[in-house]
C-alpha cells in the first residue's frame, strides 16, 4: 500500500530506549542485557541506535556502561551509533569511543536549561562551539547534532517563544552544528503547533533538521508525528516500551512507543524497514530485564490486527 500523496515513501528511526529511556528509571540494566537489547533492535531493523550518554556515573549510574555498549554496537555492520554528551568532555569521551554522532541538548527553556545542566541556553551554544572545535582539531568523523529541547512548553517556566526556538536553531547551526533537531520534552505539543514548528524550523536549517522527538506525555505522541510528517519530516527518536521522560514532567509517561510508531508507519504504507514483530519480542525481553518498572505503549497489549501486513511496502 503506497503512502498518501502527501506523506513521505520512508523514514528513518533512531531508537532511544537505551539512553532516555533507561536513564529515566531505578532499575540498572546488566550490561549482557543491553547489548542483547542493541543486538536484536539491529536484527528487527533499526540502523540508528542511541545507545547511552557520556556523563559521570555518580550522577546517572545507568549510563556507567556506555563505553562498553558503544563499542558492541560498533560491530554491527552499517549500525549508526549515536550518544547524548551534556558537555565537551562527554564529547571528548564519545570521540575516543568511535561514536558515529552524539547529540547536545540546548534547552529553550532557560528555567529548564539551568535546572537540568546549569548553564544557561547561550551558555550550552558556547559549549557546542568548543565541541565543533575539539572534533575539528582531531579531525574526526563524528557527527555534532543539536537537539533543541523543551520547544513546545517548559513544565517550569511555561510557555517557550517559538521565535527563541528558531534562533537557538539558527545559533547551533552558525556554531558549526552538522545537524539539529526539535523535542518535546515535556509532551506539551500538538499536531498544529508541530507543523507550525517544524515548517518554521524547515526554513532556517533546510536539509539539517534531522530529528523529531516526541514524548506521549499527554497521549499525542503519534499525532505529533503524523504532523511531522505532513510537512516532511522523516527522522524520529523512539523508545521501546515508551519508556523514558523528563525529571521536570511530573506524571510524564514517556517517549514515544518505538513499536506503535511502526505498526503505524506500517499500517500507512510509509516504510521505516523495521519488523514490529520483532520488536514485541524484543520487548518482551527487555520486560523481564526491568522487573516493577511501568512499561507503556498499546500494541503490546491490544495485539496486531489478523489482518495486518508486517511491514510497509
Amino acid at each position: 500500500m503506497p503512502p498518501a500523496a502527501s506523506l513521505p515513501h520512508s523514514v528513518s528511526i533512531c531508537e532511544v530506549g537505551l539512553r532516555d529511556g533507561l536513564q529515566s528509571l531505578q532499575t540498572v540494566m546488566p550490561t549482557a542485557a543491553k547489548r542483547e537489547w542493541v543486538r536484536r533492535a539491529y536484527e528487527a531493523g533499526l540502523r540508528e541506535i542511541e545507545v547511552g550518554s557520556f556523563v559521570p556515573p555518580k550522577l546517572l549510574p545507568q549510563m556507567a556502561d556506555t563505553a562498553d555498549i558503544v563499542a558492541y554496537a560498533l560491530t554491527l555492520p552499517d549500525l549508526a551509533v549515536t550518544t547524548l554528551v551534556p558537555n565537551l568532555k562527554g564529547a571528548q569521551r564519545a570521540r575516543e569511543c568511535g561514536v558515529h554522532q552524539i547529540v547536545l541538548p540546548i534547552s529553550a527553556s532557560l528555567m529548564h536549561s539551568q535546572a537540568n545542566v546549569r548553564k544557561t541556553p547561550d551558555e550550552m551554544i558556547d559549549e557546542l562551539r568548543r565541541i565543533v572545535a575539539d572534533r575539528n582539531a582531531a579531525g574526526s568523523p563524528m557527527r555534532v547534532s543539536a537537539g533543541i529541547g523543551t520547544a513546545f512548553g517548559c513544565g517550569i517556566q511555561g510557555d517557550v517563544d517559538p521565535r527563541e526556538v528558531l534562533r537557538l536553531l539558527r545559533a547551533a547551526l552558525d556554531s558549526g552544528a552538522d545537524g539539529v533537531g526539535l523535542a518535546d520534552t515535556i509532551g506539551y505539543a500538538d499536531p498544529l503547533a508541530v507543523r507550525r514548528l517544524f515548517a518554521a524550523a524547515r526554513d532556517v536549517a533546510g536539509d539539517r533538521l534531522w530529528t523529531a522527538h516526541f514524548h506521549d506525555t499527554r497521549g499525542l505522541g503519534l499525532a505529533n508525528v503524523y504532523a511531522a510528517l505532513e510537512v516532511g519530516i522523516t527522522n524520529f527518536d523512539s523508545s521501546l516500551a515508551g519508556i523514558g521522560g523528563c525529571p521536570f514532567a511530573p506524571g510524564a509517561s514517556g517517549n514515544v512507543s518505538t513499536e506503535d510508531l511502526v505498526f503505524m508507519l506500517d499500517c500507512m504504507g510509509v516504510s521505516s524497514g523495521v519488523d514490529v514483530g520483532k520488536l514485541l519480542d524484543l520487548r518482551e525481553f527487555v520486560a523481564r530485564h526491568l522487573p516493577g518498572e511501568a512499561l507503556y505503549g498499546v500494541i503490546a497489549r491490544a495485539g496486531l490486527p489478523k489482518n495486518f501486513r508486517p511491514l510497509a511496502a
